[in-house]
């Protein structure tokens, strides 16, 4: 039901809005907040996307943009930029000019592509100021009801016994989803065969028609058919069970301490950007992230906010990018 109140953008008007615009979106403040608005910033703001229009990440975006369009005052544009699992836009903004005019949003990928690939255009650690996490979304493991496994336990128990019966599908080589189920194989011993798709909903559809008995995709693309019962879901990679799915219990609570593995959207500004912008950028968001219609356009598209500000995200990819680079050469993954 629409909400006249809420000044968001429904998920459908984002998706035809990213579809129409080709990947690029503007949203502005005038009148005499426009004329109000003292330093910075002064001008047009963008915000790259490194991946293509529509998906979580763009979503999550323009969000924001709109958000802080409002918040700044200024002029914020959305710009997609995709290629090579996320690195083009990424490297874009890690040698655009740190002058707080060019900024990124971007996903897990920014923490698991330094192990994935044997070259980047960017270093973690060095070549961007933190700004913000954004939100994340749980993975979600789940199987076809007529596979007849109900529990994690089974699930492995199965595997044991049949290990050459399984397969998976993930979203894609690399993604989140992928290396969740990768997890899921070490911390369980098992071996599940790999099936990857060029997406998430490729990859449902496939355990949908029983090409695969199982899959690991994100929240959002997963929900709907596990709501119907299309799918079984056996458990969640999230700190917390998904307040949709309160019966689903995460890997945490079954007992594999430390099986964190959620998609992250994050927010950035190239490393010499002046501190006093990223901190504006940074206290803003963070006031943005605390509306209660942002928080409610976040969860609708499957996301829970996470505002930890600067300090936070950087302890974050600390811990993240030799956690996955882990996980990657234990699961006997080469980089490309």
């Amino acid at each position: 039901m629409p909400n006249h109140k809420n000044p968001l953008p429904t998920r459908r008007q984002i998706l035809r809005t990213a579809g129409l615009a080709a990947g690029a979106a503007t949203f502005s403040t005038f009148g005499t907040k426009r004329a109000a608005a003292a330093g910075y910033p002064e001008r047009t703001i963008k915000i790259i996307v490194p991946f293509a229009p529509a998906g979580p990440t763009d979503v999550m975006a323009r969000i924001l943009g709109q958000s802080l369009a409002i918040a700044l005052p200024g002029n914020v544009i959305v710009e997609n930029r995709p290629g090579a699992s996320g690195n083009i836009g990424i490297g874009y903004v890690a040698h655009a000019e740190a002058d707080g005019y060019t900024l990124l949003v971007t996903s897990s990928a920014y923490v698991v592509n330094p192990s994935l690939f044997a070259k980047i255009p960017y270093d973690p650690f060095k070549d961007f100021a933190p700004i913000t996490e954004l939100g994340t979304t749980p993975n979600m493991i789940v199987v076809s009801p007529k596979l007849g496994i109900n529990s994690i336990a089974e699930l492995f128990a199965r595997a044991k016994a049949k290990p050459d019966e399984l397969n998976y599908a993930s979203p894609g080589a690399g993604t989140t989803p992928h290396l969740s189920a990768e997890l899921l194989k070490i911390v369980g011993g098992v071996e599940i065969t790999h099936v990857p798709f060029s997406g998430a909903a490729p990859a449902i559809q496939a355990l949908l028609a029983g090409t695969t008995q199982m899959a690991v995709a994100a929240l959002p693309a997963a929900l709907p058919f596990v709501l119907s019962g299309e799918i079984k879901a056996l458990a969640g990679t999230g700190e917390h069970r998904w307040p949709d799915l309160p019966d689903v219990p995460t890997m945490i609570e079954l007992g594999y301490k430390d099986f964190i593995a959620e998609t992250a959207q994050f927010f950035f500004a190239p490393a010499k950007t002046p501190s006093d912008i990223v901190e504006k950028l940074a206290a803003k968001s963070l006031e943005v992230l605390k509306q209660p219609a942002v928080i409610a356009q976040l969860r609708d598209n499957g996301y829970e906010v996470v505002a930890h500000g600067p300090d936070g995200l950087r302890k974050y990819i600390e811990t993240e990018v030799p956690k996955w680079r882990d996980v990657i050469a234990k699961a006997g993954i080469k980089p490309v």
